[in-house]
């Protein structure tokens, strides 16, 4: 059963410790991110407070005082500021919260982050709920030619990311109540700091190296429950399409931007030809305005494609990778559980020692389980949701560019029948 909101949760499943190598990032290498963009929708999420909000609908303008009743815990990323010192530049953002939550000291925090901080944290979600499905972060690289290190458009770019990786945190049943969580959110960055350094210590790293280490010589799973053989399947299948949409998306949007851009230059052609040729001045300043229209409507679209289908599509692309490697340290823990059998079976070692591990390890395993399939159905709600309010928006955005575009050209023709026809008139006047 799920906590009430303004609750403390249940006392979690014990659960596994994650390699180290799955949590590792680099903190002295500043951080770039490809490019992705997303806008709010004007529509409600249909589900449930505790389903993520869609990708459209991030960045978070709720005020505290809107819907009291669903929402006990709003987030804010905004105010990006630069620091330069002698050996770095780097970015960091104002996170504002507000809540109602007895957990809290207070009602309100306000702190600053980097996007280092964001690491710690997604990587101490990770270790404390390997089973559960982590949002993803925008990565440290940016795609060369989209956007500049330090642009503003880099920097809103980051701002909305991160934004949207909080909110889907605060909207997660389990995620919400980590404690890491709420340090994140209240900390001082001097506290902050020296939480971070309570991480795992030498010899519980070395421990998860080598039960990992272990789980790849004893090989594979060798009984995966059906249903975990299913959501593999499906990711990987998901994996190949979302790549593959996100190929042709892009390829779209540079033609689209190359056409754009050609446009930009075939209009004013018309203009300067105008003034050369009196007879033809209306009709060729017609078709410019014509051109100038569809050209505003082409970047119009440009920016739909860019802000409401390229960024969920990758967003989804991130969530594949993520998804795969739960379904892989959900098969670890049932491998340590199968060797633990194995060697019960085999007598290697000592009967009452192995059959209270066992047990421990099934309890393990049916707490990874149940968590692996309760996020995975609440994933395939929200990603199907945000799928179809992306494709939704593009569609209404083709719409309105080639209306705009029609009714540009049915004007034009409009008034050069009207002028051929006060031609003809005068023509057949004594």
């Amino acid at each position: 059963m799920e906590p009430e909101r303004g609750e403390a949760p249940p006392p979690p499943c014990p659960e596994p410790p994650v390699s180290p190598d799955a949590l590792a990032f680099d903190d002295d290498e500043e951080d770039l991110e490809v490019f992705s963009k997303d806008a709010s929708l004007a529509e409600a999420n249909p589900f449930s407070p505790l389903i993520p909000t869609s990708p459209l609908s991030m960045i978070n303008h709720y005020k505290f005082e809107d819907e009291p009743g669903l929402r006990d815990l709003f987030i804010t990323v905004d105010d990006p500021e630069s620091h330069i010192t002698a050996i770095e530049t780097f970015i960091t953002y104002r996170v504002v919260t507000k809540t109602s939550r007895s957990e809290f000291d207070s009602s309100e925090y306000e702190v600053r982050r980097r996007y280092q901080d964001f690491l710690w944290l997604k990587s101490r979600l990770e270790e404390a709920h390997p089973t559960l499905i982590i949002p993803p972060l925008p990565e440290k690289f940016i795609m060369k030619g989209m956007v500049e290190r330090f642009s503003e458009e880099f920097i809103e770019t980051r701002r909305r990311a991160l934004q949207k990786f909080l909110s889907r945190i605060a909207d997660h049943p389990t995620l919400t109540f980590n404690e890491d969580f709420k340090i994140f959110l209240t900390a001082q960055a001097w506290e902050l700091s020296s939480h971070k350094k309570q991480g795992p210590g030498l010899f519980s790293r070395m421990g998860q190296t080598v039960r990992a280490v272990a789980s790849s010589v004893r090989g594979g799973v060798k009984n995966r429950p059906e249903i975990f053989m299913e959501m593999n399947d499906y990711m990987e299948i998901f994996t190949q399409k979302i790549n593959l949409l996100d190929k042709i998306s892009h390829r779209i949007y540079k033609e689209e931007r190359d056409y754009f851009h050609e446009m930009k230059e075939y209009g004013p052609i018309h203009t300067l030809w105008s003034a050369s040729e009196e007879d033809l001045v209306d009709s060729l300043k017609g078709v410019a305005n014509c051109i100038d229209k569809c050209c505003k409507a082409t970047e119009k679209r440009m920016t739909g494609l860019s802000e409401n289908l390229l960024p969920v599509i990758h967003e989804y692309i991130l969530y594949s990778d993520i998804l795969m490697g739960v379904l892989k340290r959900r098969d670890q823990i049932q491998v340590e559980l199968e060797s633990k059998v194995d060697a019960l079976s085999n007598k290697k070692a000592e009967k009452d020692l192995l059959r209270e591990e066992i047990g421990k390890l099934e309890d393990k395993v049916e707490c990874a389980n149940n968590a692996l399939k309760a996020d995975w159905d609440r994933w395939k709600q929200t990603m199907r949701y945000d799928m179809k309010s992306a494709f939704t928006n593009v569609a209404e955005s083709n719409l309105q560019y080639y209306e705009q575009c029609l009714a540009s050209w049915e004007s034009f023709l409009t008034s050069q029948t009207v002028d051929l026809h006060l031609e003809e008139d005068s023509e057949d006047r004594p």
